[in-house]
């Protein structure tokens, strides 16, 4: 009697393994670094984990029956990526556990703060879809003293041109909410400045810091505190704890509720 195949799309079982999100997934399969039975993977392909030998840059992949959800404060400098071809230090690299554990969304390497790692693929492409808007709370060092009607266009959202000619993210941004928190002088540069809390749902490529800087407040320091219940909290950079199952709940509960998409108002600039 034959055995039934349940063949599914690579990208959905690099994701349930903890590579990250399908879309991160579907990076690695076109990098090249996917094999199937021995062979090269390519973008589209299935494959029955149950019969066929799947491996990831050599190393056979394996289905996490138990996830793991790590919270880290991201230093300033440290990537947030799993690779580097730079060859810098990764967040990946501060937390000594075991397992295929990958980020959820970025901060790139100037910023510090909150950030979300585990192996729960699914978890993973709900919080990362563009579809789906997710509340994150920053606290951003902008220089200057943005008047209250820079911090209105902010809030309405603003028209925001292409990162670059390979990222289409321009356009109108949805509302945000910006307030101040206080003023103070940047030791590092000695530049006065103002501290701002910016709460938003949407997360285009450095979207903060494009922001400010068409606003005429480029940032000198931006730290994520928050993303939807899970709080940074005193972790000092460097530091991870586990999640816990009261966040765990909420985190899914807030998903669950996620399933349909938000759909955000454009206003005109």
């Amino acid at each position: 009697m034959l055995k039934c195949c349940i063949m599914e799309r690579l990208q959905k079982l690099l994701a349930a393994a903890g590579y990250g999100s399908r879309r991160a997934c579907e990076e690695i399969i076109s990098q090249g670094r996917v094999s199937v039975n021995g062979k090269q993977a390519h973008l589209g392909q299935s494959a029955d984990p149950a019969h066929d030998t799947i491996t990831v840059d050599g190393a056979r992949l394996r289905l996490t029956a138990k996830h793991t959800y790590i919270i880290i404060n991201k230093p300033y400098g440290i990537v947030s990526t799993l690779f580097d071809e730079m060859g810098r230090k990764t967040v990946r690299d501060l937390i000594p556990l075991e397992g295929q554990l990958a980020p959820v969304g970025r901060l790139d390497a100037h910023s510090t703060g909150l950030l979300l790692l585990t192996d729960d693929g699914d978890l993973t492409n709900r919080l990362t879809h563009p579809r789906y808007q997710h509340e994150k709370e920053y606290h951003v060092f902008v220089v200057g003293w943005p008047a209250p009607e820079a911090l209105a266009r902010w809030q309405r959202g603003i028209n925001l041109p292409d990162f670059d000619s390979h990222t289409r993210d321009g356009g109108h941004t949805a509302p945000a909410h910006v307030d101040i928190m206080h003023v103070e002088r940047d030791p590092d540069t000695n530049q006065e400045g103002t501290w701002l809390r910016v709460v938003m749902r949407e997360g285009r490529k450095r979207q903060i810091r494009r922001v400010a800087a068409l606003l005429g407040h480029p940032v000198r320091k931006l730290v994520r505190v928050r993303i939807g219940p899970l709080q940074l909290g005193n972790l000092k950079p460097g530091q991870w704890r586990h999640v816990t199952s009261k966040e765990l709940e909420q985190l899914k509960q807030e998903v669950s509720e996620q399933g349909k998409p938000r759909k955000s108002k454009t206003k005109k600039d």
